[in-house]
């Protein structure tokens, strides 16, 4: 099963609905046709300006490390272009191995999407 992503949008947060097997052993098709890894995605994402991104997890059923590895190197490709990231309902499997990683201090992880979503308000009028 290939991994794949619908973009949407709720106001100014992007939502990255992820689905399927998040490893490089998998094809990935971020989009259709399309040989992008997520970095990419979001990359692209924020050069058009979005600088709240989500990336819901809940249909993902299978992560590995290169999943994982995925995952950390969005953050650089965010955070280059001021963009804020989350992650929305990692599965327990993600979980214990973000926090087997320590990788679980870097990542915002909401369970909730209304969360995620108020969460960015909340930190633009912490820092603004």
């Amino acid at each position: 099963m290939t991994m794949n992503c619908s973009v949407r949008q709720l106001a100014d947060v992007t939502v990255l609905d992820l689905t399927g097997r998040f490893s490089l052993a998998e094809a990935v098709a971020f989009g259709p046709g399309s040989g992008l890894v997520l970095g990419d995605t979001v990359r692209d994402l924020t050069k058009n300006g979005r600088k709240k991104i989500i990336l819901n997890l809940a249909g993902v059923t299978y992560v590995d490390s290169s999943g994982v590895g995925q995952l950390v190197g969005a953050l650089p490709s965010a955070h280059k272009h001021r963009a804020e990231l989350r992650l929305l309902r990692p599965s327990k499997q993600l979980l214990d191995l973000l926090k087997l990683s320590k990788l679980d201090s870097i990542f915002d992880i909401k369970e909730e999407e209304a969360t995620a979503v108020a969460s960015f308000a909340r930190d633009a009028a912490a820092t603004g």
